[in-house]
């Protein structure tokens, strides 16, 4: 029992030591969306969610298209929500020939995001906050302007988030950008079970950045 105990923390450790970096999302329970009252801006086809996976041996990056609707009140973003389409899964780092289409489907797969039950997840902004940070504290976002809280929906499961993020709007177009990692147990996403020793060699951290475009409508 020892012998296995410590198998794993150093197999946990491995996997950490890849992980990307990256703000610690708070993760709560789901909580009320925000009103999406005032003006509507329209995600454009530029935005990505982009996700990096990592274990001992190194890591993975891709993209995941985004689609939705943002309330802008008094030149501040108040709520909104948009699609994840995961069915876009894309894989960035690797060619056809080192098992690009593999990788893809494999996530795309039971073993992962199960897309042909839930072909999409969704971010619903409940609350947006100016960001204040002390002198000593650094974000994974530069210059980060507000502290975003939303509802993520992977597979089955919704969890509330809360991440910095840096958003510039005017008055015609708003952009955001985030940097932050969650733990993707917490959306049900386990490698053949949540206590196989196979998921040990996946980081429980993932990581999402976010590069939202949005128009006036």
């Amino acid at each position: 029992m020892i012998r296995l105990s410590l198998m794993a923390a150093t197999l946990f450790a491995m996997a950490s030591c890849n992980a990307p970096k990256g703000d610690a999302a708070q993760t709560t329970e789901k909580q009320e969306a925000a009103s999406t009252e005032g003006v509507s801006y329209v995600l454009d086809s530029t935005s990505l969610v982009t996700w990096t996976g990592s274990k001992p041996t190194g890591q993975h990056s891709g993209t995941f298209h985004a689609k939705g609707t943002l309330a802008i009140n008094n030149n501040n973003l108040t709520g909104g929500s948009f699609d994840i389409d995961i069915n876009s899964l894309k894989n960035l780092d690797l060619k056809e020939d080192d098992g690009k289409s593999k990788l893809e489907g494999h996530l795309k797969s039971a073993d992962f995001f199960d897309v042909e039950k839930f072909p999409k997840g969704t971010f619903a902004i409940t609350s947006v906050e100016t960001y204040t940070a002390d002198s000593t504290e650094k974000t994974a976002v530069a210059n980060a302007t507000h502290r975003i809280k939303g509802n993520l929906t992977l597979k089955d499961s919704t969890k509330n988030i809360s991440f910095p993020a840096r958003i510039s709007i005017d008055a015609n177009r708003l952009t955001a950008e985030a940097n932050f990692n969650i733990d993707r147990t917490q959306w049900g996403m386990n490698y053949k079970g949540p206590n196989n020793p196979q998921d040990w060699f996946i980081s429980k951290e993932v990581n999402l950045k976010l590069n939202i475009s949005a128009n006036k409508q």
